[in-house]
C-alpha cells in the first residue's frame, strides 16, 4: 500500500467545533461533505490528491458551490502515506493554534478554497482562448480517414477542410467508402474534428437522420413546444438552454440549431460567440446585440448584399454555423415544403432518404430523381468516387436504410432474372411498356408464350377497329 500512496497527498478538514480532523472521500448529491477517519483501513475511501493533478480545482468548485456555509470548515494537506500520523499532529496544534510554532505549521499545512478557485478560473480562461486556434493539419491521423474512405484531397476538392480546421463542420455532405463484405456503402454525411485524449485529430461523421428528436432530452434540456414550433420554423431555438455536458459539473449555456443538411441538433456556447458591431452595413444597436447574445431573431432592415442592393431580413446566430446568418421567411416557407412534398412522395420506410440534384459528382435528371422517389432501380452512368475516378452503376433506393446501393453493372446484370425466349415478348410488353407490332392492341396482359393475339382477341380488335361504312347519297 505504501507504494500506492507514494507522491499522494490527502484532504484534511476540521468542521466547526469538531476536535479531530478527518478526510476528505468526496461531496454527496445534497452538496454535502464527505469524510471518513483518517485510518488506514480506511485509504480506499480517501480523495487522493496527485501531486500534478487538478482534483482539488474540482474539488473546490464543486463545494464553494454547493455548500451552505464554506467558511465554517478549514482544510489541511497531509500525506497519503503518513496520514494518521499528520492528522494526529495538526489535532495538537490546533488545541493551541496562536502558538507562533504552530501557526507557522498549520499554514504551511492549510488549503485555502480561493486559491484554487482562481487557478481553476485562470486554467478555463486559459483554454478557452486557445480553443479558437485552428486545429493544426500536421496533427490529423490520416489512417483514421482512410478507413471511411477520405484522404486530403478528397477534402480540399469539397472545399471542407479550412472550415474543419476551425471547428466547423464540412459546408456540404460528403461521399464516404465503407467496405461491407463484397458491398461498399457509400453513405453521405457531414464531417468535422475532434480532438483524442493523446492528442491525434480523428473524423467525426454527422450522418442524415430521418427528423431532428425533439421530444427527447438534449444534455438535460426538455424543449418545450415553443422551443420545438422554433426549430422546425427558423432551425434555431430562439432562447438559450442550459445543458449539462458529461465531465462538466455546472451548467453552460448554449444556443442551439437544427442542422439543416442532417437533420442534427447541434449546441453552441454562448462564451464563444463574438457579436459583430455591425452586419451588411448596418449598426447594431445595445438592444439588438442583446436580443442576439440571447439567441433571438432581429429583423434589420437597409442592409447591402455584394451586388449592392439593399435587402432585410431576419439575423440570428445558429450553432450549426458558428455564427450569425440571414433567414428570409418566403425561402424558408418555400424549402420547407419542398422538403415536405418530397417526404410525402416516398415510399413508406424507417429512415428518410432524399434525393439530391447531385449524386456522387453527377447531376441527377428530373426523370433520374422520379424513379428513384418511386424506390425504382436507376442507371448511371459518370459517378465519381471519393478519389475522383468515374463509375457506372445501377443505383437503387434503400429507404430501410436511408441510403443509396451503388451496385456494379456486371454484378446486378449477372443476379438479374432474365426471362426465357418463350417470355421475352411477354416480359417486354407486359413490364417494360414497350410495344410489339401484332399485339398493340391488345389490352389483356400477354401470357407466357404469347406473341400473337388469340382468336377471341383478334375478334374483338376486329369490332374495336372495324372501318365505319362510307354515307351514300347526295352532297347538299
Amino acid at each position: 500500500m505504501e507504494d500506492k500512496l507514494k507522491d499522494r497527498d490527502v484532504l484534511l478538514v476540521k468542521e466547526g467545533d469538531q476536535d479531530s480532523l478527518k478526510v476528505v472521500s468526496g461531496i454527496d448529491p445534497d452538496g454535502k461533505l464527505k469524510t471518513v477517519p483518517p485510518k488506514k483501513e480506511h485509504e480506499q475511501d480517501f480523495m487522493k490528491i496527485d501531486k500534478h493533478s487538478n482534483v482539488l480545482e474540482n474539488f473546490f468548485a464543486n463545494f464553494m458551490r454547493q455548500a451552505k456555509e464554506p467558511t465554517h470548515f478549514g482544510f489541511f494537506k497531509g500525506s497519503a502515506s503518513s496520514v494518521e500520523s499528520d492528522a494526529l499532529v495538526l489535532n495538537e496544534m490546533l488545541r493551541n493554534p496562536d502558538n507562533p510554532s504552530n501557526k507557522e505549521a498549520l499554514d504551511s499545512a492549510r488549503v485555502k478554497p480561493e486559491d484554487y478557485i482562481g487557478k481553476s478560473q485562470e486554467q478555463s480562461t486559459q483554454k478557452q482562448s486557445s480553443e479558437y486556434k485552428p486545429y493544426d493539419v500536421e496533427r490529423i491521423d490520416w489512417a483514421q480517414f482512410e478507413k471511411i474512405g477520405i484522404t486530403r484531397e478528397t477534402l480540399e476538392k469539397h472545399k471542407a477542410l479550412d472550415d474543419m480546421l476551425n471547428y466547423r463542420k464540412s459546408p456540404g455532405l460528403i461521399p464516404l467508402s465503407v467496405k461491407l463484405g463484397d458491398d461498399t456503402l457509400r453513405p453521405e454525411v457531414r464531417l468535422s474534428l475532434r480532438e483524442t485524449e493523446d492528442g491525434r485529430i480523428v473524423p467525426r461523421t454527422h450522418p442524415i437522420i430521418k427528423e431532428p428528436k425533439l421530444d427527447d432530452l438534449f444534455f438535460g434540456h426538455k424543449f418545450s413546444e415553443e422551443d420545438k414550433k422554433a426549430l422546425r420554423e427558423t432551425g434555431n431555438m430562439g432562447r438559450l438552454a442550459e445543458l449539462k455536458f458529461p465531465g462538466r459539473d455546472t451548467p453552460v449555456k448554449c444556443f442551439v440549431s437544427i442542422d439543416r443538411q442532417t437533420n442534427e441538433i447541434v449546441p453552441q456556447p454562448v462564451g464563444k460567440l463574438r457579436l459583430p458591431e455591425e452586419i451588411k452595413g448596418v449598426k447594431l444597436n445595445d438592444e439588438q446585440k442583446k436580443a442576439l447574445a440571447e439567441g433571438k431573431g432581429v429583423y434589420l432592415e437597409g442592409m447591402t448584399a455584394k451586388s449592392g442592393k439593399s435587402f432585410a431580413a431576419t439575423v440570428q446566430f445558429n450553432a450549426d454555423k458558428r455564427g450569425i446568418e440571414f433567414i428570409f421567411p418566403d425561402k424558408l416557407r418555400q424549402s420547407q415544403k419542398q422538403e415536405q412534398s418530397q417526404q410525402q412522395s416516398q415510399p413508406q420506410g424507417e429512415k428518410q432518404l432524399i434525393v439530391r440534384d447531385k449524386l456522387l459528382g453527377r447531376d441527377v435528371s428530373p426523370e433520374e430523381k422520379a424513379d428513384l422517389k418511386a424506390g425504382k432501380v436507376v442507371y448511371m452512368e459518370g459517378l465519381k468516387d471519393d478519389k475522383g475516378q468515374l463509375f457506372n452503376a445501377y443505383v437503387k433506393p434503400d429507404f430501410k436504410e436511408g441510403r443509396f446501393r451503388f451496385i456494379p453493372p456486371e454484378k446486378y446484370e449477372k443476379n438479374r432474372v432474365q426471362p426465357d425466349n418463350a417470355s421475352q415478348t411477354q416480359v417486354a410488353v407486359n413490364s417494360e411498356g414497350k410495344s410489339n407490332e401484332a399485339t398493340k392492341h391488345v389490352h389483356d396482359p400477354l401470357q407466357k408464350g404469347q406473341t400473337q393475339p388469340t382468336p377471341a382477341q383478334r375478334e374483338e380488335i376486329q369490332e374495336n377497329h372495324e372501318e365505319p361504312k362510307k354515307r351514300t347519297g347526295v352532297r347538299l
